[in-house]
């Protein structure tokens, strides 16, 4: 009974305020490498307070999608956030979907967004939700290819059955390799990182994300940037605790939390670097070659899915 309440508190308290924390810590990374002072380790926190505390301004054309997408987008992470196992393979929603039904709430927030874009008649909004939904209609199915080859391989599709069983497998499967690194390239589209989109532009010939949200201000913006440092948690916390589970704890005692949690930071520090590494490394490519690169992605998927038959 305590572990039913406590578990989703702790889960929402980790994914909601830690988020800005690992965005913070990539743009200081990113700083340092590029030998730069860069900005604070907190000062998504304080873009944050400083947005909430700032008026809206909304488009005389705005319906209420517009209003409403901040909202959504916001509700549909934390909706996630208690279907992904974060410091228990326990899930506090386990209930109510798995993963599919995850993939679906990141495509509603996704869709409302670009609703939105194209809400308020602008141009950019419009070029940029365009770009966003051509990109999703290319990463979401290797996406969901590379989610079913660890689904085949535990005999479930919920998260916390994935976490558990691949806790304690010990055999090497190449198909689990194969859609790890699909995954890899999934997470950098869908989070908007280089060298998909540059996350940091406001050019008009280049900017995907940061074209939709140009017309949000106030809170409304701070609530769709929240979102996106949730979502790139999240991603990262289904990456760590689906193909890399050491660590977490099975039940609800809070040494085994204490543990988990210690060695949940160590795993999403570690890929967060190596987010930082890949974005120094690589220049963002042309719009025309994000297709072969989320053709790899779906190519790795679809090998993974028949490596795992020709192994079995």
């Amino acid at each position: 009974m305590v572990s039913s309440i406590l578990l989703p508190i702790l889960q929402i308290v980790v994914i909601v305020g830690l988020s800005p924390l690992v965005k913070g810590f990539i743009n200081k990374m990113e700083a340092r490498i590029q030998c730069r002072r860069g900005p604070s380790l907190f000062q998504p926190y304080y873009n944050l307070v400083k947005l909430l505390q700032k008026d809206v301004v909304v488009s005389e054309t705005a319906s209420w999608i517009f209003r409403a997408t901040p909202y959504v987008t916001f509700v549909s992470i934390l909706l996630i956030a208690l279907l992904v196992p974060v410091l228990s393979s326990q899930v506090p929603l386990n209930f109510i979907g798995d993963i599919i039904l995850i993939i679906y709430l990141f495509a509603l927030g996704r869709f409302f967004l670009a609703l939105s874009s194209l809400d308020t008649g602008s141009a950019f909004g419009g070029m940029g939700g365009s770009r966003e939904m051509a990109i999703s209609s290319m990463a979401e199915p290797a996406m969901m290819l590379s989610i079913f080859t660890v689904s085949l391989t535990v005999g479930s599709t919920n998260l916390s059955n994935i976490t558990g069983t691949l806790l304690n497998y010990k055999s090497l499967n190449p198909s689990l390799l194969l859609a790890f690194a699909a995954f890899v390239i999934v997470i950098i589209a869908e989070t908007g990182r280089i060298p998909v989109d540059n996350p940091f532009t406001h050019l008009e010939l280049t900017m995907i994300h940061e074209g939709m949200i140009l017309e949000f201000s106030g809170r409304y913006l701070a609530l769709i940037e929240w979102a996106s440092s949730m979502k790139l948690l999240l991603l990262l916390t289904i990456l760590v605790n689906t193909f890399f589970p050491w660590g977490i704890t099975t039940g609800f005692s809070f040494p085994g939390l204490i543990i988990s949690f210690a060695l949940y930071l160590v795993k999403i520090g570690f890929f967060a670097l190596a987010i930082v590494i890949l974005e120094s490394s690589l220049a963002k490519v042309r719009l025309f070659r994000i297709p072969n690169l989320l053709g790899t992605s779906f190519i790795l998927s679809l090998l993974a899915i028949i490596s795992f038959y020709v192994v079995s």
